[in-house]
């Protein structure tokens, strides 16, 4: 009984409660990508840090440590809240820190000369997950609705909500390990990256608010989803893990420039 109170605590602290965060596979194929495209530079001071872990690894470490209740201060991290009207900038932030503010401090602190081996390893995991959570669009959803979480949803004749279904549901459904789905993502060119990794965090932010508004209008309440939803919004799936893993590249390769 008490383990079972303890993890409902920490589903109540960490806020969006059943949420998976983009699943294993999902963040897994962030990290991959981004690991193809790290500078040689961005690879040692990376392979130094983590002890020769790769960024795929180190992707779930951030969901993994919710276990631990020292940890729930990190919990709004994970996502941000902001009305559809309004940008980022133009809102007063959560005092309890939100994905903004987290990729910042996360970034902070790794950059930071006078900082400890152990924390630099510790906010550079942190930023490889936020990095890849800040691109499920749900995590950017609206408050009142807990992201999603709130909008019940039949997935083949399984239970689900918005949030989950975008978490985990579409991608572990399509069948792929997280390197099938790293080196099977759209062939772009030079320009194309250059285009994708354009913008600041801010801009990052609003991009995903949009997809999420649009996925907001893409279902109704208890509606049964199945292989028509998958097939109209996989392109939408793989635009954002390619997305949140060439921008996670580009983050790293300017932080250890």
């Amino acid at each position: 009984m008490k383990k079972i109170i303890a993890l409902c605590f920490l589903m109540l602290q960490f806020g969006y409660g059943n949420n998976l965060e983009w699943s294993k596979t999902g963040h897994r194929t962030i990290g991959e990508v981004a690991q193809q495209h790290l500078s040689r530079k961005a690879k040692r001071a990376i392979n130094s840090l983590l002890n020769g872990e790769g960024l795929a690894l180190a992707s779930n470490y951030a969901d993994e440590i919710k276990a631990d209740r020292s940890y729930a201060k990190f919990g709004p991290w994970h996502y941000v809240n902001f009305p559809a009207d309004k940008k980022y900038t133009e809102v007063q932030p959560s005092g309890e820190g939100d994905i903004v503010k987290g990729i910042e401090k996360c970034i902070e602190i790794v950059k930071d000369k006078n900082s400890s081996a152990v924390d630099k390893k510790f906010y550079l995991k942190m930023l490889i997950h936020l990095i890849g959570d800040l691109h499920q669009p749900m995590h950017v959803g609206r408050l009142e609705d807990k992201g999603g979480n709130d909008i019940h949803l039949q997935w083949f004749g399984r239970g689900t909500n918005l949030h989950r279904l975008w978490d985990s549901n579409m991608i572990d459904d399509y069948g792929m390990s997280y390197m099938e789905l790293a080196n099977n993502l759209p062939r772009l060119n030079k320009s194309e990256i250059k285009n994708i990794q354009h913008g600041n965090l801010y801009d990052w932010v609003e991009e995903s608010q949009d997809v999420a508004n649009e996925l907001y209008l893409s279902v109704e309440e208890g509606e049964k989803l199945g292989y028509a939803y998958s097939y109209k919004y996989w392109e939408t799936v793989e635009q954002q893990l390619q997305k949140g893993g060439l921008r996670l590249a580009k983050v790293l390769n300017d932080l250890f420039s």
